[in-house]
């Protein structure tokens, strides 16, 4: 089992993500620059948060016209498994990996912190180990994450159940009050694939991954990959 996490130029979460990947869930991982392109066959890809070409144009824009996300994009629909976090589920969205794209906050400012959410669906490889309703906390850092899809591909998203995500309070209520960006029905994270085996999500579960950090719930998504390959293989 090998994991992958791809590096672009002003990627800055590659190496926390390869660290609990390796050291925390104790995966083999690999560090992967963006012009070496995928070299070997990966088990599953991860696109790092960051700032991508300094989000020029439009956040994730850049990268996800780069070469080597005509492979990752390959990857995903032979059924492998990509995470995007932050920056990765922008270039994700821009990829077209999942429906809809990851804008401006409807207040333009740059936000970091932990925040509620609330487990929509736990039968895929990231989520399969919570509970589906469950209230978990992991942080957000992004100026750029409010996700907006039109009426329709937000209610096949429902429908399908690839709503992996949503903004909620603490006793796992959604309401606007608790939605730190304006996304659309609160949603942070968004399956795609074939077999949803895609997940584009802007909070980072790799800076929730040890008690330390004061949250380990984000490790579970690595930890639910990790058991989805072992049984694959």
């Amino acid at each position: 089992m090998k994991f992958a996490v791809v590096q672009f130029g002003g990627s800055n979460c590659d190496r926390d993500v390869q660290y609990v990947i390796s050291e925390v869930c104790g995966a083999d991982c690999d560090l992967v620059w963006y012009k070496d392109g995928l070299k070997e066959d990966y088990d599953a890809i991860v696109l790092p948060g960051g700032f991508s070409y300094g989000d020029y144009l439009r956040a994730g824009a850049i990268a996800a016209r780069t070469g080597i996300m005509d492979t990752v994009v390959r990857h995903a629909q032979a059924g492998g498994l990509v995470l995007g976090i932050c920056n990765g589920a922008q270039i994700g969205a821009e990829s077209g990996m999942v429906p809809g794209i990851f804008t401006m906050n409807a207040s333009p400012t740059f936000i970091c912190k932990p925040v509620c959410l609330r487990v929509e669906e736990n039968t895929s490889p990231f989520t399969r180990l919570f509970k589906k309703g469950e209230v978990v906390r992991i942080p957000i850092a992004h100026k750029e994450g409010r996700y907006v899809a039109s009426q329709e591909e937000i209610a096949r998203l429902n429908a399908e159940g690839r709503i992996a995500f949503r903004f909620c309070d603490e006793q796992g209520e959604v309401t606007p009050a608790v939605n730190p960006n304006g996304a659309a029905e609160n949603i942070t994270g968004v399956l795609g694939g074939p077999a949803r085996n895609v997940l584009c999500m802007m909070p980072h579960p790799e800076r929730a991954s040890e008690e330390v950090l004061g949250s380990a719930d984000g490790k579970k998504v690595f930890l639910g990959m990790i058991k989805s390959i072992e049984e694959r293989e």
